[in-house]
């Protein structure tokens, strides 16, 4: 592996025109692919094998036409104190309103007038008016949502509160200041690592035109694919995430060997061979977990897998070619001044070195005694007290992580936005007027087909739930036209979110079976409600499978990668107390409260179900590239005759600084989507910052040295047989070590008799 990637670097440096014209090429390819393909729509957001997707593939059915699973929206009125909206003049405002929405869009299915459909409060304060769309939210048009929007001004300016909530009134959470934020504080702490400007704007350039790749072809395949347009989400934010680290990592490489006085061309090599080497397998970890998203049997989930493990396959291959024939353009700008200065006099002392036959190991870029950087200090610091840093860093994790034990699942509900939306004020009014549980009606489809009386049966279904503890009211619908299906409504007593909720949706589900008894009728519970408990459980089932094929895969590779069995054990290890320390603290902000006030959550409540598989998909990819970057340089040193402790010093030497960066960008990007306002980027935001921060800093840099030091020659233990039987992929480049030592033996004999 490392004498390929070796040869390609220097390929791509000697041939850099060809590569960067062919980089470039690509992606205007890309770009008028991608505008020059129809506009995705987003496919209807699906759950094979759950009750409440039977539920709505069977109202698809029996009523045709009738988009069950449209986009709905909820306008309502408040009159003002001492007033209702039974009086005659917010009967015109309302009125008016209902025929706006009705001549608004041709998307419209139906609009309810509140005061023929019930939907006045008992005190007469508040009204609503139902509409239910066509498609759902994501395919409504602009003129849709404008007609919306603009619904009920009238009636706000003659003094009528009025307020607009539903799917259909929820747009795209905004991210591209985020993205920026992320973007700028990487091109800051890219210059105060490498300190020069042109160092910097490589990886995120290499990273752009990645990025700018991967989700151009998504948009152009999205027609043919049936990719919705969320799917480059994932994409956009891994992409971006592993190319400035691929990039980075390489870049640094290139750099420490030009400053140990190599040509170009060959540090070039070098730097592709080793750390590109590190690079493919970081970036195939990453493949192993966003693939494995497939795992979960959610169509959607996985196309945005399957379309993240594109992006990082196209920003691995990205780094291996164009950042080598980027490095070529740059010539000696790569460093700064005085690193030039430093690897010019190297180069004069590696000259001497070759002309004495000696090599003096502690002479370096000034041919000075070696000055320590925080990293040596850092690794000598955990060598002196390994125990107490490891229990340190474990107990302190373990600490983080209790929370997790009272960790419960759900979707958040408009109830937990901002005070200051709309359809936070919408959904408040409506639990005002009409009580929580209004705001999450549960949906009962009754398939009377094999019932003699069909009507008799929806009758009986209704009077049975409607005894349930938690149940406020139930509304039964007609039958359909064949006479074998019906609707009922359900209204609970608490807010859509609640435990309350869920537990009332597997009391109704557990009547199942007698009601089949009585009535003939099969009873399936759906709703958005129903649909998000039944995606929570979903997710709670795939956990646990999800977790052992990623980590079990990504085990096999790293044992593959450092031939190890306890370095690859330690690092599954390591990331799981990391990712479950995360948890912890997310429960405790957006669960339990704790500092809410300081991250603007507005209601805590239960963890968006779909956090634990994402921190875990995501965290994991980003966890193995510092794993693999730091304990290759380990490995690479202990390889050429290091003893362990000089190892772990020589990793730290060389990485820790890159690593810090790449982490400090990743914790950048991600904190930025805390102050978004939406409570479910927030959570994510949050979540991936701190677990990246817990990863990189606590188990990265503390954890796995104290390990390794414990440890000492067993970490590197490989069975005799294993070790046969593995394939040998040297990534940390001790064949091609020698290839070079065995070619260079007779260029250092020829300078030696020349001088």
């Amino acid at each position: 592996m490392a004498t390929f990637l070796y040869k390609l670097g220097r390929l791509a440096f000697r041939r850099r025109r060809i590569v960067a014209l062919l980089w470039v090429a690509l992606l205007v390819l890309a770009g008028v692919g991608a505008s020059a393909a129809a506009k995705p729509t987003e496919a209807s957001f699906s759950m094979p094998g759950t009750e409440a997707q039977k539920a709505f593939d069977l109202l698809e059915e029996r009523f045709p036409g009738g988009s069950a699973d449209g986009a709905t929206a909820r306008v309502v009125f408040k009159a003002p104190a001492g007033q209702k909206m039974t009086d005659a003049e917010h009967k015109t405002e309302v009125n008016e309103a209902v025929a706006d929405l009705k001549a608004g869009s041709s998307q419209v299915s139906s609009v309810t007038d509140p005061y023929t459909a019930d939907a006045v409060s008992e005190d007469g304060s508040i009204a609503y008016i139902s509409v239910s769309y066509k498609v759902n939210s994501m395919e409504l048009t602009d003129k849709t949502r404008d007609a919306l929007e603009k619904t009920g001004e009238a009636a706000s300016d003659a003094g009528l509160t009025v307020e607009i909530g539903g799917d259909a009134s929820m747009a795209e959470p905004e991210t591209g200041s985020a993205e920026m934020i992320g973007i700028a504080v990487a091109a800051v702490v890219l210059v105060i690592t490498f300190g020069s400007l042109i160092a910097a704007g490589l990886p995120l350039i290499t990273a752009l035109i990645g990025v700018g790749i991967g989700i151009s072809s998504i948009t152009a395949l999205a027609k043919t694919l049936d990719l919705g347009s969320t799917t480059s989400t994932l994409a956009m934010m891994i992409g971006l995430a592993v190319g400035i680290d691929y990039a980075l990592f390489i870049v640094s490489r290139y750099r420490a060997e030009l400053a140990e006085g190599r040509e170009r061309e060959e540090a070039a090599g070098r730097a592709v061979g080793t750390a590109g080497s590190a690079v493919v397998f970081a970036g195939l970890t990453v493949v192993i977990a966003l693939v494995g998203l497939a795992v979960v049997n959610i169509p959607m989930l996985s196309k945005m897998g399957f379309a993240a493990a594109g992006t990082v396959v196209i920003a691995v291959i990205i780094a291996i070619t164009l950042i080598p024939a980027l490095l070529g353009f740059a010539g000696g700008k790569v460093m700064g001044r005085k690193a030039r200065k430093n690897a010019k006099t190297a180069k004069a002392a590696k000259t001497a070195k070759a002309a004495k036959a000696a090599g003096n190991a502690a002479e370096t870029e000034g041919g000075a005694v070696e000055k320590q950087n925080g990293g040596v200090r850092w690794a000598r610091f955990v060598l002196r007290r390994p125990v107490a840093v490891l229990l340190a860093g474990v107990v302190g994790l373990g600490v983080i992580a209790i929370p997790v034990g009272s960790l419960k699942v759900g979707l958040p509900d408009e109830g937990s936005q901002s005070t200051e939306s709309s359809p936070r004020r919408a959904y408040d009014m409506l639990s005002e007027g009409f009580g929580p549980g209004f705001n999450g009606p549960l949906m009962l489809v009754v398939n009377a087909k094999g019932s003699e009386n069909p009507q008799g049966a929806v009758d009986k279904v209704g009077d049975t739930v409607e005894k349930l503890d938690g149940v406020t009211a139930v509304l039964p619908g007609p039958l359909n036209k064949t006479g074998d299906t019906a609707i009922i409504t359900v209204v609970p007593d608490d807010r859509p979110s609640s435990v309350q909720t869920e537990d009332l949706v597997h009391d109704i589900r557990d009547l199942r079976t007698a009601l089949k008894s009585d009535t003939g009728a099969e009873v399936l519970v759906t709703g958005a409600t129903a649909m998000n408990i039944d995606f929570s459980q979903r997710m709670n089932d795939a956990l646990m499978p999800y977790l052992a094929l990623v980590v079990g895969l990504a085990f096999l590779l790293l044992v593959v990668v450092f031939r190890s069995i306890l370095v690859p054990l330690k690092a599954a290890l390591g990331f799981l107390l990391s990712v479950v320390a995360a948890l912890g603290a997310v429960v405790a902000v957006f669960q339990w409260g704790w500092l809410a006030d300081v991250f603007g959550v507005e209601q805590p409540g239960p963890i968006m179900s779909m956090m634990p598989i994402f921190m875990v998909g995501v965290v994991f990819g980003l966890a193995m590239d510092y794993e693999v970057f730091l304990v290759t340089r380990m490995r690479e040193a202990y390889v050429h005759g290091e003893r362990p402790a000089e190892a772990i010093v020589t990793g730290f030497k060389h990485g820790a600084r890159v690593v810090t960066a790449a982490a400090v960008i990743m914790i950048a990007v991600f904190a930025g989507f805390i102050g978004s306002g939406e409570q479910m980027v927030m959570m994510i935001g949050f979540g991936l910052a701190i677990a990246v921060f817990f990863d990189a800093f606590v188990v990265r840099m503390a954890i796995v040295p104290a390990v390794l030091a414990l440890l000492g020659h067993k970490a590197w233990w490989l069975p005799g047989w294993l070790d046969k039987a593995l394939p040998n992929v040297d990534v940390e480049g001790e064949k091609l070590q020698q290839q070079l030592q065995n070619s260079s033996g007779g260029d250092e004999d020829r300078e030696l008799s020349r001088v």
